[in-house]
């Protein structure tokens, strides 16, 4: 999968400089980018090739709701080798999710001791994939998760990444769990963490929402923490993979998106059960009420 790297420098006060480089990553961010790293100037964002619209970029900031900012901006293509190299080296503090789940940077050797005191330890080496648990979008996933009963159930996660939540769920008692996404570091990444934490029910697959399309199989529970375009543009996948009363858990998105993605899950027989938000980040639980025909129904 190829990244563009889109350099944002912010000229403006040095009193209001925060707030717009806070300002600037939201709404960025609701065009689809991944990840920002700051820099003296501004900051530097992370969108997928294809997902990058340049045209709904340059709207959002010619709307930017601060006086007296002027922000410029150039993409290039981000180098195929470790473009978040610099972020990876900094490493991230263990991250602690509803008391029981800590999740550790396996680069901290101090870590591979601290993990065995916790009940339900995740290990992440971060090599070129999103995932590390640091984001809000994921601690709420998480939480979600480790509320559930997961004893004998079958999981599939939609945009693995470091396949934290694969992890996870398995940890948490899935009997399986299947994964993709689009990026081949993620592949290999998730099966890298997987195999440092013992797992050895997940199958991680290379591709699109597409590639459901060669499982032969439903899911008691899916998972997507993907940005809002690309939910919208593959929920039909993700729904077509679930057993009916299968509960999906969406996040990668605002809680103004909300909205939007209740009226797509409807079209698809989801109804909305629940949901939370963290600094305006939102996590979605749906379930499928098999009001309308099944695939496999429709097929017979």
């Amino acid at each position: 999968m190829k990244y563009l790297e889109v350099s944002f420098t912010i000229d403006c006060q040095k009193d209001i400089f925060d707030i717009s480089s806070e300002l600037l990553a939201d709404m960025a961010g609701e065009c689809g980018f991944e990840a920002f790293i700051d820099t003296d100037g501004g900051l530097k964002g992370y969108i997928q090739s294809d997902a990058y619209d340049e045209a709904a970029l340059a709207e959002a900031i010619r709307l930017f709701p601060i006086e007296n900012v002027s922000i410029r901006y150039k993409a290039e293509e981000a180098p195929d080798e470790d473009w978040n190299h610099e972020w990876e080296k900094q490493g991230f503090q263990p991250i602690a999710i509803d008391g029981e789940c800590i999740v550790y940077d396996a680069k901290d050797p101090q870590a591979i001791d601290a993990h065995k005191n916790c009940k339900y330890p995740i290990l992440i080496d971060a090599r070129q994939a999103f995932g590390t648990g640091t984001h809000d979008t994921t601690q709420m996933i998480l939480s979600t998760l480790r509320s559930m009963p997961l004893n004998g159930k079958s999981v599939l996660d939609c945009g693995c990444g470091t396949g934290i939540l694969c992890i996870a769920a398995s940890l948490f008692g899935a009997r399986d769990v299947t994964a993709y996404d689009i990026d081949d570091w993620s592949v290999s990444n998730a099966m890298h963490n997987a195999e440092i934490n013992g797992i050895g029910n997940l199958t991680v697959l290379h591709g699109t929402s597409d590639v459901l399309d060669d499982v032969n199989r439903e899911f008691d529970i899916v998972l997507a923490n993907i940005n809002r375009n690309i939910l919208i543009a593959d929920m039909h996948n993700f729904c077509k993979k679930m057993k009916v009363d299968a509960t999906l858990i969406l996040s990668g998105f605002y809680t103004s998106d909300i909205p939007v993605l209740k009226q797509e899950a409807a079209k698809c027989g989801l109804t909305a059960t629940a949901s939370k938000s963290s600094n305006d980040w939102a996590c979605l639980i749906l379930k499928n009420t098999g009001a309308l025909p099944h695939p496999t129904d429709a097929a017979e």
